[in-house]
Formats: structure tokens, C-alpha cells, sequence
């Protein structure tokens, strides 16, 4: 195989409980900070996933509770996902078949550029490059399929 692991169907491979850590970088600052916690791809009642994401983030030496919910529908062309936010909005698309994916999200001024990278059965990682007047971040999250 190649650097990155094909996904035939993304919503199957998802299906699931995933270990998360992320990194947080201000790039303006240089402040970074951390979450640690649990993402549940559980069924929705229609076709799909629901992703819970649950733990803790530490920003400023300060932790906190941290979660938040996405839905993860079945996609345009067979295998994909069409991510919405908890109320329906749209979010990104999500196409692994290839083992990688980009997916753009713009939010007011800023934009959101998320790179999908499946390493293996078991682990995928996503880098978020958040830039524009409001914000410049990069977040890279590792997911390790839980036992």
C-alpha cells in the first residue's frame, strides 16, 4: 500500500468508539493547547452516523469539559459522507476512498481547510488549517480505534 489506507465505505469504517488527542496552535500567538477524549460514531435513526466527541481541553494551563455532536450522512456517490453540524447545517464532505481527502468550510470571514488522512484499519488523522481576520489555527486530531 501507499502512504494512505483506502476506505471502500466511510460510514463503516467510522462506525464506532475512537480515542481522540488533539493539538491546538495559535499561530498569531503561539499559544497551543490540548483535548483529550472519547468521538462515538453511533447510528442515527435514519441512514447514518451521529459522531459524539467527549473530554477534556486544556487551553492557558486551564482544563475544561469540551464535547460536540456532528451528523454524518451517506454521501452523494457511494462510500462517502455528507457531514452536517448537530442542526443540519453543512458542514464538509467526506471522501476516504482514496485514503484522503480535503474539505473546505467557510465561516464568516474565515476559512476552514481540513485534510482527512486514514493511516491504517485503526488510526486517521485530521489537520485543520483555520485561517483570516478572526482566527489562525492549525488543530490535528489522531484517532485510534478503541479495543
Amino acid at each position: 500500500m501507499g502512504e494512505f489506507w483506502p476506505v471502500p465505505d466511510v460510514l463503516t469504517y467510522l462506525a464506532g468508539s475512537w480515542r481522540v488527542e488533539r493539538t491546538v496552535r495559535d499561530l498569531a500567538s503561539g499559544q497551543t493547547g490540548a483535548f483529550t477524549g472519547t468521538t462515538v460514531f453511533g447510528p442515527l435513526e435514519e441512514d447514518g452516523l451521529l459522531h459524539h466527541e467527549s473530554g477534556t481541553f486544556t487551553w492557558l494551563g486551564v482544563p475544561r469539559p469540551a464535547e460536540r455532536t456532528l451528523r454524518f450522512l451517506p454521501g452523494g456517490r457511494p462510500g462517502t459522507a455528507d457531514v452536517r453540524f448537530a442542526d443540519g447545517r453543512p458542514f464538509h464532505d467526506l471522501d476516504l476512498t482514496t485514503g484522503r481527502h480535503v474539505a473546505d468550510h467557510p465561516c464568516s470571514a474565515d476559512l476552514y481547510r481540513g485534510e482527512f488522512s486514514v493511516l491504517d484499519a485503526d488510526r486517521w488523522r485530521t489537520v485543520w488549517r483555520v485561517g483570516g481576520p478572526a482566527k489562525d489555527l492549525v488543530l490535528t486530531t489522531d484517532y485510534a480505534r478503541e479495543a
